[in-house]
Protein backbone atom coordinates (compact mmCIF):
# COMPACT_ATOMS: atom_id res chain seq x y z
CA UNK A 1 0.00 0.00 0.00
CA UNK A 2 1.36 3.13 -0.92
CA UNK A 3 2.60 5.63 2.21
CA UNK A 4 -0.37 8.43 0.91
CA UNK A 5 -3.07 6.35 1.04
CA UNK A 6 -1.78 5.11 4.61
CA UNK A 7 -1.84 8.75 5.85
CA UNK A 8 -5.08 9.92 4.61
CA UNK A 9 -6.76 6.44 6.31
CA UNK A 10 -5.03 7.40 9.63
CA UNK A 11 -6.26 11.27 9.29
CA UNK A 12 -9.67 9.55 9.13
CA UNK A 13 -9.66 7.58 11.74
CA UNK A 14 -7.86 10.20 14.02
CA UNK A 15 -10.98 11.70 13.09
CA UNK A 16 -13.23 9.60 14.16
CA UNK A 17 -11.95 8.89 17.30
CA UNK A 18 -12.29 13.01 18.15
CA UNK A 19 -15.62 12.95 17.03
CA UNK A 20 -16.68 9.91 19.48
CA UNK A 21 -14.37 11.78 22.38
CA UNK A 22 -16.48 14.92 22.24
CA UNK A 23 -20.05 13.33 22.16
CA UNK A 24 -18.91 11.97 25.06
CA UNK A 25 -17.97 14.59 27.03
CA UNK A 26 -21.15 16.45 25.65
CA UNK A 27 -23.25 13.98 27.45
CA UNK A 28 -21.31 14.37 30.80
CA UNK A 29 -21.46 17.44 30.95
CA UNK A 30 -25.39 17.35 29.81
CA UNK A 31 -25.76 14.84 32.74
CA UNK A 32 -23.82 17.28 34.91
CA UNK A 33 -26.49 20.47 33.88
CA UNK A 34 -29.46 17.70 34.99
CA UNK A 35 -27.71 17.22 38.11
CA UNK A 36 -26.95 20.92 38.63
CA UNK A 37 -30.35 21.72 37.50
CA UNK A 38 -31.85 19.15 39.88
CA UNK A 39 -29.76 20.35 42.86
CA UNK A 40 -30.96 24.40 42.28
CA UNK A 41 -34.76 23.25 43.73
CA UNK A 42 -33.43 22.07 46.90
CA UNK A 43 -34.11 24.67 49.63
CA UNK A 44 -31.72 27.39 50.47
CA UNK A 45 -29.74 26.74 53.64
CA UNK A 46 -30.59 30.70 55.84
CA UNK A 47 -30.11 31.65 58.95
CA UNK A 48 -33.25 33.22 61.18
CA UNK A 49 -34.17 34.49 64.21
CA UNK A 50 -37.43 33.96 66.18
CA UNK A 51 -39.26 37.31 66.97
CA UNK A 52 -39.92 37.93 70.68
CA UNK A 53 -42.08 40.98 72.49
CA UNK A 54 -39.78 42.38 75.48
CA UNK A 55 -39.32 45.80 77.44
CA UNK A 56 -37.78 48.37 75.25
CA UNK A 57 -35.53 50.94 77.35
CA UNK A 58 -33.83 53.47 75.05
CA UNK A 59 -32.30 56.41 75.11
CA UNK A 60 -31.35 58.68 72.09
CA UNK A 61 -27.45 61.48 72.50
CA UNK A 62 -27.86 64.95 71.70
CA UNK A 63 -25.82 67.76 71.86
CA UNK A 64 -26.72 71.28 73.95
CA UNK A 65 -25.41 74.82 75.73
CA UNK A 66 -25.00 75.21 79.06
CA UNK A 67 -26.56 78.97 80.10
CA UNK A 68 -27.04 80.44 83.04
CA UNK A 69 -29.70 80.29 85.70
CA UNK A 70 -29.93 84.25 85.16
CA UNK A 71 -27.76 86.46 83.38
CA UNK A 72 -27.51 90.43 83.17
CA UNK A 73 -25.45 92.89 82.09
CA UNK A 74 -24.49 96.06 84.43
CA UNK A 75 -25.90 98.87 82.49
CA UNK A 76 -26.29 102.66 84.42
CA UNK A 77 -29.48 104.38 83.60
CA UNK A 78 -28.21 107.98 84.05
CA UNK A 79 -25.21 109.73 83.11
CA UNK A 80 -22.44 110.37 85.72
CA UNK A 81 -19.45 109.86 87.16
CA UNK A 82 -18.73 106.99 88.39
CA UNK A 83 -17.41 106.84 92.53
CA UNK A 84 -17.17 103.40 93.42
CA UNK A 85 -17.37 99.71 92.18
CA UNK A 86 -18.14 97.78 94.54
CA UNK A 87 -16.73 94.48 93.41
CA UNK A 88 -13.43 92.91 92.30
CA UNK A 89 -13.63 91.05 88.57
CA UNK A 90 -13.97 87.52 88.71
CA UNK A 91 -15.48 87.75 92.35
CA UNK A 92 -18.81 85.98 93.52
CA UNK A 93 -21.28 88.44 94.74
CA UNK A 94 -24.32 87.83 96.86
CA UNK A 95 -27.84 89.77 96.56
CA UNK A 96 -28.22 93.59 97.07
CA UNK A 97 -24.45 93.87 97.44
CA UNK A 98 -23.53 97.62 95.75
CA UNK A 99 -21.93 97.26 92.87
CA UNK A 100 -21.80 100.45 91.30
CA UNK A 101 -22.11 104.13 92.55
CA UNK A 102 -22.26 107.18 90.29
CA UNK A 103 -22.09 110.71 91.45
CA UNK A 104 -25.29 112.02 93.03
CA UNK A 105 -24.29 115.00 94.73
CA UNK A 106 -26.46 117.68 92.63
CA UNK A 107 -28.89 115.21 93.33
CA UNK A 108 -28.60 115.34 96.63
CA UNK A 109 -28.57 119.29 96.63
CA UNK A 110 -31.62 119.04 94.51
CA UNK A 111 -33.07 117.08 96.98
CA UNK A 112 -32.35 119.16 100.00
CA UNK A 113 -33.77 122.30 98.44
CA UNK A 114 -37.71 120.59 97.66
CA UNK A 115 -37.24 119.40 101.74
CA UNK A 116 -37.51 122.94 102.47
CA UNK A 117 -39.89 123.63 100.16
CA UNK A 118 -41.80 120.89 101.34
CA UNK A 119 -41.52 121.98 104.94
CA UNK A 120 -42.83 125.45 103.74
CA UNK A 121 -45.80 124.34 101.86
CA UNK A 122 -46.84 122.14 104.81
CA UNK A 123 -46.65 125.41 107.26
CA UNK A 124 -49.32 127.17 104.50
CA UNK A 125 -51.03 124.34 103.88
CA UNK A 126 -51.57 124.04 107.73
CA UNK A 127 -52.77 127.75 108.26
CA UNK A 128 -54.75 128.05 104.95
CA UNK A 129 -57.02 124.86 106.17
CA UNK A 130 -57.24 126.41 109.94
CA UNK A 131 -58.46 129.82 108.01
CA UNK A 132 -60.89 127.99 105.93
CA UNK A 133 -62.83 126.47 108.78
CA UNK A 134 -63.26 129.89 110.02
CA UNK A 135 -64.58 131.21 106.59
CA UNK A 136 -61.82 133.22 106.77
CA UNK A 137 -60.54 132.74 102.66
CA UNK A 138 -62.36 130.81 99.95
CA UNK A 139 -62.29 126.64 99.63
CA UNK A 140 -60.24 127.82 96.09
CA UNK A 141 -57.89 129.63 97.72
CA UNK A 142 -56.94 126.41 100.20
CA UNK A 143 -56.95 124.33 97.56
CA UNK A 144 -54.47 126.28 95.33
CA UNK A 145 -52.20 125.72 98.81
CA UNK A 146 -52.83 121.89 98.94
CA UNK A 147 -52.23 121.51 95.47
CA UNK A 148 -48.85 123.36 95.29
CA UNK A 149 -47.61 120.83 98.84
CA UNK A 150 -48.73 117.56 96.59
CA UNK A 151 -46.47 118.84 93.74
CA UNK A 152 -43.74 119.39 95.55
CA UNK A 153 -44.30 115.58 97.44
CA UNK A 154 -44.09 114.03 94.13
CA UNK A 155 -41.19 116.52 92.56
CA UNK A 156 -39.03 114.54 95.44
CA UNK A 157 -40.62 111.21 95.09
CA UNK A 158 -38.86 111.50 91.09
CA UNK A 159 -35.98 112.95 92.29
CA UNK A 160 -35.74 110.04 95.09
CA UNK A 161 -35.97 107.67 92.20
CA UNK A 162 -33.37 109.55 90.51
CA UNK A 163 -31.13 109.22 93.06
CA UNK A 164 -31.94 105.36 93.34
CA UNK A 165 -30.64 104.61 89.80
CA UNK A 166 -26.88 106.31 90.76
CA UNK A 167 -26.68 102.98 92.59
CA UNK A 168 -26.32 99.14 90.97
CA UNK A 169 -27.09 96.33 93.03
CA UNK A 170 -26.78 92.75 93.02
CA UNK A 171 -29.86 91.22 91.90
CA UNK A 172 -29.07 87.92 92.76
CA UNK A 173 -26.37 86.10 93.87
CA UNK A 174 -23.59 84.92 91.41
CA UNK A 175 -20.67 85.68 89.90
CA UNK A 176 -19.26 89.20 88.30
CA UNK A 177 -17.35 89.18 85.25
CA UNK A 178 -14.28 91.55 83.75
CA UNK A 179 -15.21 95.21 84.55
CA UNK A 180 -14.54 97.75 80.99
CA UNK A 181 -14.62 100.84 83.13
CA UNK A 182 -12.53 102.10 85.93
CA UNK A 183 -13.56 104.50 88.80
CA UNK A 184 -13.58 107.94 87.99
CA UNK A 185 -14.71 107.96 84.46
CA UNK A 186 -17.55 109.74 83.32
CA UNK A 187 -20.43 107.12 82.48
CA UNK A 188 -22.73 107.66 79.34
CA UNK A 189 -26.23 106.69 79.62
CA UNK A 190 -26.44 102.56 79.38
CA UNK A 191 -22.83 101.95 79.47
CA UNK A 192 -21.88 98.31 80.27
CA UNK A 193 -20.10 98.19 83.13
CA UNK A 194 -19.85 94.10 83.79
CA UNK A 195 -21.80 91.01 83.50
CA UNK A 196 -23.35 88.79 86.22
CA UNK A 197 -24.31 85.28 86.01
CA UNK A 198 -25.66 82.88 88.28
CA UNK A 199 -24.37 80.04 88.12
CA UNK A 200 -26.38 77.53 90.75
CA UNK A 201 -28.31 75.92 89.32
CA UNK A 202 -27.53 76.01 85.84
CA UNK A 203 -29.95 75.61 82.26
CA UNK A 204 -28.80 72.88 79.72
CA UNK A 205 -30.40 73.37 76.56
CA UNK A 206 -30.94 71.04 73.83
CA UNK A 207 -32.64 69.43 71.15
CA UNK A 208 -34.52 66.35 70.07
CA UNK A 209 -35.78 64.76 66.80
CA UNK A 210 -39.21 65.50 66.03
CA UNK A 211 -40.29 61.30 66.13
CA UNK A 212 -38.92 61.39 70.25
CA UNK A 213 -41.17 64.09 71.37
CA UNK A 214 -43.92 61.80 72.59
CA UNK A 215 -41.14 59.76 73.79
CA UNK A 216 -40.36 62.15 76.45
CA UNK A 217 -41.65 61.57 79.91
CA UNK A 218 -42.98 64.26 82.16
CA UNK A 219 -39.35 65.48 83.76
CA UNK A 220 -37.31 63.11 82.24
CA UNK A 221 -33.97 63.36 84.11
CA UNK A 222 -31.16 63.34 81.62
CA UNK A 223 -27.51 63.03 81.87
CA UNK A 224 -24.49 65.00 80.30
CA UNK A 225 -20.43 65.52 80.00
CA UNK A 226 -18.21 68.60 79.48
CA UNK A 227 -15.09 68.77 78.11
CA UNK A 228 -14.48 71.58 81.35
CA UNK A 229 -15.07 69.00 83.80
CA UNK A 230 -14.41 65.41 84.60
CA UNK A 231 -17.46 62.85 85.33
CA UNK A 232 -21.46 62.84 84.88
CA UNK A 233 -23.77 65.57 85.48
CA UNK A 234 -27.74 65.51 85.94
CA UNK A 235 -30.29 67.70 85.15
CA UNK A 236 -34.31 67.48 84.74
CA UNK A 237 -35.91 68.67 82.42
CA UNK A 238 -38.33 71.46 83.21
CA UNK A 239 -39.46 73.31 79.92
CA UNK A 240 -40.31 73.27 76.42
CA UNK A 241 -40.41 75.58 73.02
CA UNK A 242 -44.49 75.29 72.18
CA UNK A 243 -43.64 74.31 68.84
CA UNK A 244 -41.57 72.26 66.35
CA UNK A 245 -38.80 74.32 64.69
CA UNK A 246 -39.77 74.05 61.11
CA UNK A 247 -36.24 74.02 59.70
CA UNK A 248 -34.81 71.55 62.09
CA UNK A 249 -37.64 69.43 62.74
CA UNK A 250 -36.92 69.07 66.19
CA UNK A 251 -38.29 70.24 69.69
CA UNK A 252 -35.65 72.27 71.94
CA UNK A 253 -36.20 71.69 75.63
CA UNK A 254 -34.25 72.81 78.94
CA UNK A 255 -33.36 71.16 81.56
CA UNK A 256 -31.93 72.32 85.72
CA UNK A 257 -28.59 71.42 86.91
CA UNK A 258 -27.33 71.38 90.17
CA UNK A 259 -23.87 73.12 90.24
CA UNK A 260 -22.81 74.09 93.55
CA UNK A 261 -19.53 73.11 93.51
CA UNK A 262 -19.34 75.53 90.43
CA UNK A 263 -17.70 73.17 88.17
CA UNK A 264 -19.99 74.13 84.84
CA UNK A 265 -19.52 77.08 83.27
CA UNK A 266 -22.45 79.26 80.97
CA UNK A 267 -21.69 78.44 77.41
CA UNK A 268 -20.39 74.86 77.59
CA UNK A 269 -20.33 72.37 74.87
CA UNK A 270 -22.26 68.79 76.76
CA UNK A 271 -23.08 65.81 75.16
CA UNK A 272 -26.03 64.34 76.66
CA UNK A 273 -28.12 61.28 77.07
CA UNK A 274 -31.71 61.37 76.67
CA UNK A 275 -33.27 58.48 78.06
CA UNK A 276 -37.04 57.80 76.51
CA UNK A 277 -39.95 56.05 77.97
CA UNK A 278 -40.22 52.15 78.30
CA UNK A 279 -42.26 50.35 75.98
CA UNK A 280 -44.13 47.37 76.56
CA UNK A 281 -44.10 44.50 74.04
CA UNK A 282 -41.38 46.13 71.64
CA UNK A 283 -40.43 44.06 68.51
CA UNK A 284 -37.06 43.92 68.25
CA UNK A 285 -35.20 42.73 65.33
CA UNK A 286 -31.86 42.73 63.98
CA UNK A 287 -30.62 45.66 61.28
CA UNK A 288 -29.27 43.69 58.64
CA UNK A 289 -32.90 41.59 58.31
CA UNK A 290 -34.48 45.13 56.99
CA UNK A 291 -34.62 45.78 53.33
CA UNK A 292 -35.11 49.25 52.18
CA UNK A 293 -37.76 49.48 49.43
CA UNK A 294 -38.66 53.01 47.19
CA UNK A 295 -41.66 52.85 49.81
CA UNK A 296 -40.75 51.93 53.12
CA UNK A 297 -39.28 49.09 54.69
CA UNK A 298 -39.72 44.97 54.11
CA UNK A 299 -38.00 41.99 55.43
CA UNK A 300 -38.56 37.87 54.92
CA UNK A 301 -40.16 35.88 56.89
CA UNK A 302 -40.50 32.11 56.97
CA UNK A 303 -44.47 30.51 56.32
CA UNK A 304 -44.51 27.14 55.60
CA UNK A 305 -40.51 26.06 54.48
CA UNK A 306 -40.80 29.42 52.01
CA UNK A 307 -39.54 32.40 52.62
CA UNK A 308 -42.16 35.44 52.29
CA UNK A 309 -41.65 39.55 51.73
CA UNK A 310 -43.58 41.09 54.82
CA UNK A 311 -43.87 45.21 54.83
CA UNK A 312 -42.85 46.77 58.08
CA UNK A 313 -42.41 49.82 59.90
CA UNK A 314 -39.90 50.63 61.96
CA UNK A 315 -39.25 52.68 65.01
CA UNK A 316 -36.45 52.95 67.17
CA UNK A 317 -32.64 52.13 66.64
CA UNK A 318 -29.53 51.12 68.36
CA UNK A 319 -26.30 49.75 67.60
CA UNK A 320 -27.43 46.51 66.29
CA UNK A 321 -31.60 46.30 66.54
CA UNK A 322 -34.34 48.25 65.95
CA UNK A 323 -38.12 48.34 66.49
CA UNK A 324 -40.78 46.79 64.05
CA UNK A 325 -44.05 49.08 65.02
CA UNK A 326 -46.17 47.83 62.52
CA UNK A 327 -45.89 44.36 60.27
CA UNK A 328 -44.53 41.48 62.47
CA UNK A 329 -45.77 39.46 65.57
CA UNK A 330 -44.31 37.85 68.10
CA UNK A 331 -43.11 34.17 67.21
CA UNK A 332 -42.31 35.23 63.61
CA UNK A 333 -39.26 33.97 62.02
CA UNK A 334 -36.95 36.66 60.20
CA UNK A 335 -34.64 35.62 58.20
CA UNK A 336 -30.71 37.84 58.80
CA UNK A 337 -28.91 35.76 55.87
CA UNK A 338 -29.02 35.11 51.99
CA UNK A 339 -31.56 38.11 51.79
CA UNK A 340 -30.22 39.65 49.13
CA UNK A 341 -30.75 36.29 46.92
CA UNK A 342 -34.09 35.51 48.10
CA UNK A 343 -37.56 35.80 45.99
CA UNK A 344 -40.79 35.29 47.47
CA UNK A 345 -41.68 31.94 47.49
CA UNK A 346 -38.46 30.59 47.33
CA UNK A 347 -37.78 26.83 49.44
CA UNK A 348 -35.24 27.63 52.28
CA UNK A 349 -33.95 26.03 54.80
CA UNK A 350 -34.00 27.70 58.37
CA UNK A 351 -30.66 27.91 60.86
CA UNK A 352 -32.85 29.54 64.11
CA UNK A 353 -29.82 31.13 66.18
Amino acid sequence: MKPGRILLLLAVAMLFVVIYLNKCSSNKSGNNSKATGSKSTSPLAVSGVIVNSQTLSDQIYASGTLLSNNEVELRNEIPGKLMKLGFEEGSRVTKGDLLVKIDDSDLQAQLRKLLLDKELAEKDESRQRDLLNLNGISQQEYDIALTGLNKLKADIELLRTQIAKTEIRSPFNGKIGLRTVSEGSFLPTNTRIATLQEDDPMKLEFSIPEKYVGSMGTHSEVSFSVESAKGKFKGKVYASEPKIDVLTRTLTLRAICPNPQHQLIPGAFAKIDVPLEKIDGAIMIPTQCVIPELKGYKVFTVQEGKARPVKINLGFRNDSTVQVTEGLSAGDTVLTTGIMQMRPEMPVKVSVR
